[in-house]
């Protein structure tokens, strides 16, 4: 079975968990012999972040970012097998939906625009119509992160039968002691902390950690906001009550940001909407207890393993911190499940299912 895998979120400037996403599926596929995965691209003059190249082989079209964008969805051209030759089926692994020239699988992370589209861009809200409008018309399966993606697709208008749930993974390596003082000394990290990971932008929901962070009223605490610059926060504004208890060191390697996450005292994740909740997983699998959103999907993914709080709540997020700071027993607990939890997340298992996926439509 010849598949076209599109990874062109590999070269955004913010790749995010699509991009880790689509990467981590790629690199549990290769171990399936009947399967070859041929990544498809845009024309680009580099490779993509070190920590974004992907594992299987890529072919790019002849056109940039933006108007390959815009052909696919105004013209539906250029075919991705002009890049790959004759191919069985296509995964579009991203939002960008390309033209159905052989049956198509769509990963659907998120309808977050469709929620608060104010927190989005003017022809961001177009791109991601466009690609919606295409993908009720002509995807013939869709692979949702989360039930609760699966329960906005179908209120997106999605036909139920082509909607299939298949959770994201995590690796479950824990960091090394070693790693841990590396990181510490690397960042600065000298004090106990309250970690958040992310990519900065409004639906993560920035003002509510901070504030609640700002109510522990808690001397010998840092917070640490781990990710990459996004859209539409003002993050000094922000964090300038609590500025000299405020470290931000940008996007981390994974090595570093798994030594970070087990460094934490908690993890702090009130997010507004998320497709699954990577972060959630990740902190789990270093056993670090979390604190995160009650209704989301980072709720399917933390389980009875996470204290949950309603994420527009300050002092419910305050509170639920606290409760860990303050209980060593609770804190013994959480690491405990947590761990247990984030293995039964594996990227085999979603590699598994999206592998099946593709058969149903090869057969």
């Amino acid at each position: 079975m010849r598949v076209a895998y599109t990874l062109e979120q590999c070269w955004h400037r913010v790749p995010g968990g699509t991009a880790t996403a689509a990467l981590e599926v790629a690199r549990e596929l290769l171990a399936w012999p009947q399967l070859t995965l041929v990544g498809v691209a845009a024309r680009h003059r580099s490779d993509p972040p070190a920590a974004f190249r992907p594992a299987i082989p890529v072919r790019h079209l002849m056109l940039p970012r933006l108007l390959l964008y815009e052909a696919w969805h105004r013209r539906r051209w250029p075919p991705v097998e002009r890049a790959t030759g004759p191919v069985d089926l296509i995964h579009a692994t991203g939002v960008a939906m390309p033209p159905h020239s052989a049956p198509t699988v769509l990963t659907v992370h998120d309808l977050a625009f469709l929620h608060d589209p104010a927190a989005f861009t003017e022809h961001g809200l177009r791109f991601f119509h466009a690609a919606l409008d295409l993908a009720l018309e002509q995807a013939d399966l869709v692979l949702c992160s989360s039930e609760s993606t699966a329960g906005d697709c179908r209120a997106a208008g999605f036909d139920d039968a082509k909607l299939r749930v298949v959770p994201l993974g995590v690796r479950t390596t824990p960091a090394t002691g070693a790693a841990i003082d590396e990181a510490r000394a690397r960042y600065g990290l000298t004090r106990p902390f309250v970690l958040w990971v992310g990519t900065i932008e409004p639906r993560k929901n920035l003002p509510v950690v901070v504030e609640a962070f700002r109510r522990l009223a808690r001397t010998d605490l840092d917070l640490v906001l781990v990710g990459p610059a996004g859209w539409n926060v003002d993050l000094d504004r922000i964090v300038r009550p609590i500025a000299p208890q405020v470290k931000v060191p940008g996007f981390l390697p994974r090595s570093a940001l798994e030594a970070v996450y087990a460094a934490a005292e908690v993890f702090c994740f009130p997010s507004l909407r998320e497709g699954f909740g990577l972060p959630v997983a990740e902190a789990m699998a270093q056993g670090t207890p979390v604190v995160t959103s009650s209704g989301t999907s980072t709720a399917e993914v933390g389980g009875a393993a996470v204290v949950l709080v309603d994420p527009r709540d300050p002092a419910a997020v305050a509170d639920g911190l606290s409760r860990i700071l303050e209980d060593r027993g609770l804190q013994a607990e959480l690491r405990r499940a947590g761990r247990v939890r984030a293995g039964e997340l594996s990227w085999g298992r979603c590699a598994q299912r999206t592998f099946k996926a593709y058969g149903e439509l090869v057969s």
